[in-house]
């Protein structure tokens, strides 16, 4: 039956209304039990204003004018649908009630409940009795009384709402984590904002802040306001409050002003801008006060400087210009070294800001790129630190040539340092590959490769390490290379699962190289390890060339079971030549024989992952290097251990190079049902033997950190205690507190 004037959708008005007002929760948050009108079973009217509706029976009496439905009256309108146990409709007062198990669903997937639901047939006001709203998106909203006037204004009283499930997981009800309570909320739809007045915000079902005054936005949208505040408290600078306001400039840009007082030194003002386009986004955060800094980091007692301004940049963007070419950069630069650590935002101890022009398809790549390095390290001098600007960097591959892959590249490089060695360079390089299998399996790959490289350095004294200088002026290098490196893998069952394998063997020849005459800027950082066994040139970088003969032999084995896989590679190498190496000693290359390098990798399901690296010495099998990543547990509860040790017995001057022995731990156990306890922390284990420039005693803790963390589907709250252990000029060692606390769905 259908009936022109939309006498019931009055009330799906009101309750969508309400739905798209906010996340919902009533004075009876619970679920109600009622089912949801079910789509209509007649296809849609053409006229807009017209109503669909069924019922068991309908009654209609001529002298009052009041059409009755009852049992089972479902109405409809363009994605509206209402399922009620009774609507009276008084055609002379204009009057529509539904009563009864009311369930009203919007095309949004919106629901709304309520006992009584009583509107005008014009459709623009009426009020709802008993109501709770359910949103699509998981909040809920309920009051005592609706209603909804003229312009879509919707007021509630004695309303309530939370984001919060109010169901445990056995389905059965329980008091939602947090809950807004007000005498009254207003909706205005025209500003897409809820108002609350009289408001008290309910945590784990106490009553806690009163809120005379507060609003949140509908829906997802951002809109400008308040976040969540930062409570932390730290030796240095005492306790800090930062009170986040956000600008809703735009749908596609806002900014976030963070004022941040403390109780031992000045206020701190944080800036965050973010904004999105079609073509990329962008974000640059801003930090900056007055205070004293220390300039004399080195000394026991370093001198501070009068007030002075310090601060700090963060930026980053990236821009896809179209599937081939995009734009990125990223700008990090602060006022002074200790700054970051002072104020806790970050450990870093070198600061690196850069650009990217890159254009990629199918066969070739073209990049632009640019980078400085701040350093925030002790000692160190900022006018030596690499300024590139540019880099040129061309790769094209081209198949079926001689049967083979031909990859050709073109490499400019430019470096410049305001106290320190220039350098330039260029290159280019091809490098062909042919592989194929044979009919015994082993996969065989011959490759070919040439590189003409021209280098102009000057100010080649102020490189402190005379390996890394070169020679002054203009100087061209011609380097070559023939290798031969075969696989043959062995496959076969073992214990219900399979296991493979492989004997690798490689032979590399390529004819002396005069790498001192050049400039050492990208491959100081050289290590013999699983990774670079078999690479062509075992020297990261560009600048130094592995020369000479040599033979490269190893075996690789991996076993999957159900459930579980385990990795293993092992390997040396041996040169020909009788000549000293440019490699430092201890890297496991000096010598003919190299030290023997493995991995060994084991994973149990999503429980167990191992990881060891190691290298043993050639000679006595001393452990050069040891390194264990592990992690053992489920999300909720596990254990992350990491150790390395390098004992390479390098010269310290080698920076790069310099042995060290750390040890990270990491865990969280969890507990109840959505609390944990979580912690970390880092020990240096370095000494005198192994780094005599170290001033670790053998057992230094670096920092730690404990916590406690309470976290559900709608609620994070946690305190967290972290102690660093070292002074790094006015950032003194000590202990700080984080207090944790945020809240899902309520916006800004």
């Amino acid at each position: 039956m259908i009936v022109t004037r939309s006498a019931f959708l009055a009330g799906s008005a009101i309750l969508l209304a309400l739905t798209a007002v906010t996340p919902a929760c009533a004075q009876d948050l619970q679920d109600r039990p009622v089912e949801l009108p079910p789509p209509s079973e007649t296809p849609a009217p053409a006229d807009p204003d017209q109503v669909q509706f069924s019922a068991t029976t309908l009654q209609y009496d001529t002298d009052t004018e009041v059409v009755t439905a009852t049992g089972d009256v479902r109405m409809y309108r363009q994605g509206d649908k209402l399922r009620a146990d009774k609507v009276v409709w008084n055609r002379k007062t204009g009057k529509v009630t539904a009563i009864g198990n009311i369930a009203v669903t919007n095309p949004q997937g919106d629901t709304a409940y309520g006992d009584q639901i009583d509107l005008t047939d014009s459709l623009k006001d009426g009020v709802v009795d008993n109501m709770l709203v359910v949103l699509e998106q998981g909040g809920r909203l309920a009051a005592v009384k609706g209603e909804r006037s003229e312009g879509g204004v919707v007021t509630l009283r004695q309303a309530a709402y939370t984001p919060c499930s109010v169901t445990d997981s056995g389905g059965c009800p329980k008091e939602p984590s947090w809950k807004v309570t007000a005498v009254k909320v207003v909706y205005r739809p025209d500003r897409e904002r809820i108002y609350f007045t009289g408001a008290r915000f309910n945590l784990f079902g106490f009553a806690t802040v009163p809120l005379p005054k507060l609003s949140t936005p509908v829906g997802n949208g951002a809109q400008s306001g308040l976040l969540s505040p930062d409570i932390r408290y730290s030796r240095t600078n005492g306790f800090e409050v930062g009170v986040p306001y956000y600008f809703r400039l735009a749908d596609n840009k806002g900014l976030t002003i963070t004022p941040r007082l403390f109780t031992s030194v000045a206020p701190m003002v944080q800036a965050q801008y973010e904004q999105l386009s079609t073509k990329g986004a962008f974000r640059i955060t801003g930090y900056g006060t007055v205070s004293p800094r220390s300039d004399l980091l080195a000394t026991p007692t370093p001198a501070t400087t009068q007030n002075a301004f310090r601060g700090y940049l963060d930026g980053v963007a990236r821009y896809q210009l179209d599937p081939n070419w995009s734009v990125s950069g990223s700008l990090r630069i602060t006022t002074d070294r200790t700054f970051l650590r002072r104020y806790e935002i970050s450990n870093d101890d070198r600061l690196r800001s850069t650009f990217s022009v890159e254009r990629i398809d199918a066969n070739s790549y073209f990049a632009i790129n640019g980078w400085l390095v701040q350093t925030l390290r002790l000692g160190d001098r900022q006018g030596l630190q690499p300024i590139a600007l540019p880099e040129f960097d061309y790769r094209r591959r081209i198949d079926d040539i001689l049967g083979g892959r031909l990859n050709l590249q073109a490499n400019t490089l430019s470096i410049a340092r305001t106290a320190g060695q220039d350098t330039q360079r260029a290159f280019v390089s091809a490098q062909w590959d042919l592989r194929r299998i044979t009919p015994w399996g082993q996969e065989v790959t011959l490759t070919a490769f040439a590189r003409g490289d021209l280098y102009n350095a000057s100010d080649t004294a102020a490189t402190t390490i005379i390996s890394y200088r070169g020679q002054n002026g203009f100087q061209a290098r011609a380097i070559a290379a023939l290798a031969l490196d075969v696989k043959w893998p062995l496959i076969g069952e073992f214990l219900g699962g399979t296991q493979r394998l492989t004997p690798r063997f490689q032979v590399v020849a390529s004819p002396a190289t005069p790498n001192l005459k050049v400039p050492n800027e990208d491959a100081r950082a050289v290590d013999l390890e699983d990774s670079n066994l078999f690479a062509l040139n075992r020297f990261p970088g560009y600048d130094r060339w592995e020369d000479s003969t040599r033979f490269t032999y190893g075996l690789d084995y991996s076993l999957d079971l159900p459930g579980i896989s385990i990795n293993a590679t092992i390997g040396q190498s041996y040169r020909l030549s009788s000549k000293p190496t440019i490699f430092p000693d201890g890297t496991g290359l000096t010598d003919r024989w190299s030290d023997i390098v493995g991995r060994t990798e084991v994973r149990f399901r999503d429980f167990v992952s191992f990881v060891h690296r190691y290298r043993l010495d050639k000679d006595n099998l001393a452990i050069r290097r040891n390194e264990v990543d592990a992690t053992v547990g489920t999300k909720r509860t596990y254990l992350l251990v990491g150790y390395l040790r390098l004992n390479r017995n390098i010269a310290p001057t080698l920076e790069d190079l310099r042995d060290s022995e750390e040890l990270r731990l990491g865990g969280r156990v969890g507990f109840a049902r959505f609390w944990s306890i979580f912690g970390s922390t880092t020990i240096d284990l370095t000494d005198r033997n192994e780094d005599p420039t170290s001033l670790s005693n053998g057992f230094d803790p670096v920092r730690h950190r404990l916590g406690v963390q309470y976290e559900d589907d709608c609620l994070r709250l946690g305190l967290t205690w972290k102690r660093d252990y070292q002074d790094t000029g006015d950032a003194k060692a000590g202990n700080s507190f984080l207090l944790t606390l945020a809240f899902k769905n309520l916006g800004r």
